[in-house]
């Protein structure tokens, strides 16, 4: 196994929670929503930072208000009320319904995390990812050894947002002042899920409504004044971006505010239906071919995919999971960050880098992943993919690192966002200033051939490997690739190392 790391520093930027209160006897939710709980002013350690918001909720001991300026992590556990919501097994969710039964004083609200940035009208959202699961036996499994992805009880007060989420101008040059919101992910279906509770399954996927819900709590928040949404997610996140990037589009409409430019980020979810390399039953979510997940997924949710793509694939709506397949049918603008030999894709094609040397077919399929992976994103008019092994980016602290032609992601972002304007019936594109690209991907064609990608170490000894280092522990063999290529093999070392 290869660890790829770059060091990560440690920042003081906070995200608080944001929560809408109401009395409750008879509330009815929209889907899985966490409930947390309330705690004075006294018992809240404070930090130093900007005042977000703070509301009186009515408690067991009469009214309260919980700040939710940033804050250190608290120091005393919860334990006023017990958090619930997120966790689609408890007890107390109703078997038939969307309801969640309370007792009277207690408390229930959407919960997400927030930084405003008063007089911003920039808003970036972010979906976390994590995986999913698509039958009673996987989501089981999911929730012993998972749980923080299928429960709310053990999320922080606080999260610190890194790479695009930082507000740390040196590390975030271009939206470091937006309005940000991080929505954790608990509903394990992709963010495309509408299924409730019932006797027959144990568990709610409720993804695509808690974004509903979300979009219609910010409204409240700002959001209807904002000039521009950009809707971002990493993995699973960045799939749901794909899914759901038209439907907050038309929703804020048919809020009233439709003047809200909404865009898409989607980081490391442009997933391939490929054929694995090795082919295994469906038992798990990891040996499971990607196809066939979806497809079970698809039903076990009830999925809901953009209204387009469900009409191009006519009913079989596992189709719109796929990048290649879903974006052509997508009336927003979408950027797309992909690693051209992703670790997540690799993993569900049963290609396992354990450390030891690849097999002469593991390699060729690697690099035919490569590309593969490279033909599919030709046509996609904004995108950013280094030919790196690695999983994820946008909210790495080293994110500004990473370079594909000269060019690093923040300054691809920043071009695409320059070459975007609003008409009357959406956003178009023009071409981008001289000097400012869009369409960024690397040619050369083996793994970590950039010599920016993300260090990579030997997970046992924990030293660095250079690139040459490591594509020789995989079994590269420099003698026989320099004869296929026609060239010198000190040639082609030395394209290694310069990453050509």
């Amino acid at each position: 196994m290869f660890w790829v790391s770059k060091q990560e520093e440690p920042l003081n930027t906070s995200y608080a929670f944001y929560e809408r209160r109401e009395e409750l006897q008879n509330l009815e939710l929209l889907g899985i929503v966490p409930v947390i709980p309330l705690m004075s002013p006294a018992s809240v350690p404070r930090a130093q930072g900007p005042r977000v918001s703070c509301r009186a909720a009515v408690g067991a001991e009469g009214p309260r208000c919980m700040s939710v300026t940033a804050w250190h992590p608290f120091e005393e556990p919860w334990n006023e009320f017990l958090p619930i919501g997120c966790d689609s097994r408890h007890k107390e969710l109703l078997l038939a319904s969307l309801s969640v039964r309370l007792t009277p004083t207690q408390q229930t609200g959407l919960l997400y995390y927030i930084k405003e940035s008063r007089g911003s009208r920039r808003w970036l959202m972010f979906l976390e990812g994590g995986w999913y699961c698509f039958s009673k036996h996987t989501c089981d499994s999911r929730y012993e050894t998972m749980r923080r992805l299928m429960s709310s009880s053990k999320w922080p007060p606080t999260r610190t947002g890194t790479g695009i989420l930082s507000s740390q101008p040196e590390e975030n040059p271009h939206w470091w002042n937006a309005n940000t919101v991080f929505v954790p992910y608990c509903s394990s279906d992709v963010w495309s899920g509408s299924a409730a509770k019932t006797d027959q399954n144990d568990y709610a996927f409720m993804g695509s409504q808690i974004i509903q819900e979300v979009i219609k709590e910010l409204v409240t928040k700002g959001l209807d004044a904002a000039k521009v949404l950009l809707l971002a997610g990493s993995s699973a996140g960045g799939t749901g971006v794909l899914l759901n990037v038209d439907r907050v589009s038309e929703q804020l409409k048919d809020l009233g505010v439709g003047s809200v430019q909404v865009r898409g980020l989607v980081d490391s979810g442009w997933f391939l239906d490929n054929k694995q390399y090795r082919s295994t039953d469906c038992i798990d979510t990891i040996s499971c071919a990607p196809t066939e997940a979806i497809k079970r997924g698809v039903r076990y949710w009830n999925s809901v995919v953009p209204e387009r793509c469900g009409r191009t694939y006519n009913g079989e709506d596992w189709n719109c999971f796929f990048g290649y397949k879903v974006q052509p049918t997508l009336k927003r603008p979408v950027f797309v960050v992909q690693w051209l030999f992703d670790e997540a894709q690799l993993t569900v094609d049963n290609v396992h880098l354990t450390g030891q040397p690849v097999q002469e077919g593991q390699w060729r399929y690697i690099q035919n992943l490569g590309g593969e992976l490279r033909n599919t994103l030709k046509n996609v008019p904004a995108m950013f993919a280094p030919a790196c092994l690695s999983h994820e980016i946008i909210t790495r602290s080293y994110w500004m690192d990473i370079h594909v032609k000269g060019t690093s992601l923040p300054r691809a972002l920043q071009c695409w966002d320059r070459s975007l304007r609003q008409h009357s019936n959406g956003s178009s594109v023009q071409a981008p200033p001289r000097g400012c690209p869009l369409h960024l991907i690397d040619s050369c064609p083996w793994p970590h051939c950039n010599p920016t990608c993300p260090t990579i170490r030997d997970q046992l000894t924990g030293q660095e490997m250079s690139v040459i280092q490591f594509l020789t522990h995989l079994g590269f063999d420099v003698q026989r690739m320099a004869q296929q290529q026609g060239m010198e093999p000190n040639k082609l070392l030395g394209m290694l190392s310069n990453g050509t």
